[in-house]
Parts: C-alpha cells; structure tokens; sequence
C-alpha cells in the first residue's frame, strides 16, 4: 500500500506535550498517530451528523401533535 501525501502541521509546544503523555497511554506509537486518529474521527461525527435528522419524521409529527394538543401549534 502506498503512503499517503503528508503536510505538516504545527502545534504549541504546551499542546504537543498533553498529547504526547496522552499518546504514552495508549497504543498509538506517535503523536502523528494519535492527531490524525483523533482527527479523522471528529470528521467523520461531523459528517454523521450532517447526515442524521434529529428526529424520523414518525418522531416529528410525535412532537407536532403533543404541540398542538398543547395549543403552540394550530
């Protein structure tokens, strides 16, 4: 398999070195490692969540009817 293109990216030192103890405690073997893990699994929850509606639309009109029995909704 084929590496894939790196860039570097920097860091403050006070930051670098939190991950680093963190990196200790774990199985990652680099900082590099553990940022691009961390990293790829907050992307991956952002898009997750694009994606996801908050509600199924059988919970959305769950929540219209109580609101109109209510009386927020007409």
């Amino acid at each position: 398999m084929k590496e894939e293109e790196k860039k570097a990216v920097f860091l403050p030192t006070g930051l670098y070195g939190r991950i680093e103890e963190r990196v200790h405690a774990t199985e990652f073997n680099s900082v590099e490692e553990y940022v691009t893990y961390v990293m790829e699994e907050i992307l991956r929850e952002d898009e997750n969540e694009e994606e996801e509606p908050a509600f199924s639309e059988a919970e959305e009109e769950e929540v219209k009817k109580r609101l109109r029995a209510l009386g927020y909704l007409e």
